[in-house]
């Protein structure tokens, strides 16, 4: 077995963004061969996605969409720990679907973060309202308001909402196949949306 360098090592870890000790177990298990080291590590990248989640992640892209017939534009910044991930395919085409997705079904927040208390609170007030309305025990009632609350988030927030190409997936879920597949952490950071005739929020 041939023997692996600290500098093979950092080389790998700077085109990858593994961490130094999976990049020389990779490096190990395929004497030394650093393509099939790269190959290695995106496999085994569903493992390390919880982990990355506290890294930076500085790189990426910005994507824009526009409907066909120009009415509806939309930019999307998706962040990646490294140039080298951002740069292949698979990033690139997600940062494209997310647009495209962003263009269709037209989110208000990025995250359950991002939605207003003042606007949470309101509809927490709405759906309270509706629950005791219809007669139901007041004991259901704040079941009721939270499963409304996360129909909300779904219709509003770009993480909850189904993706638009694959029903079976939220974006957050697609984000994070993503992650996993390239081995290192992915984000949507911020995207705008514009709808001819249409204020900005």
């Amino acid at each position: 077995m041939s023997e692996v360098t600290a500098s093979e090592v950092k080389s790998l870890r700077d085109s990858t963004g593994a961490g130094m000790m999976d990049a020389k177990r990779a490096l190990v298990e395929v004497d030394g061969d650093v393509e099939k080291a790269t190959q290695l590590l995106r496999e085994k990248g569903l493992a390390g996605v919880a982990k990355r989640a506290g890294r930076a992640a500085e790189q990426g892209m910005i994507a824009n969409y526009q409907h066909f017939n120009g009415s509806v534009g939309v930019l999307v910044e998706v962040n990646s720990e490294t140039d080298f991930v951002a740069n292949t395919e698979e990033f690139q085409q997600l940062a494209k679907d997310i647009a495209v997705h962003i263009a269709s079904m037209a989110p208000r927040w990025l995250s359950r973060d991002d939605v207003p208390g003042e606007v949470l609170e309101k509809e927490r007030e709405i759906y309270t309202a509706q629950a005791a309305e219809s007669g139901k025990p007041e004991n259901v009632i704040p079941k009721i308001v939270e499963g409304k609350l996360n129909a909300f988030y779904k219709d509003w927030v770009l993480t909850d909402q189904s993706f638009v190409k694959d029903d079976k997936l939220s974006v957050q879920q697609l984000v994070d196949e993503t992650a996993a597949k390239l081995g290192e952490k992915v984000a949507v950071r911020r995207f705008v949306r514009y709808k001819l005739g249409e204020e900005v929020d």
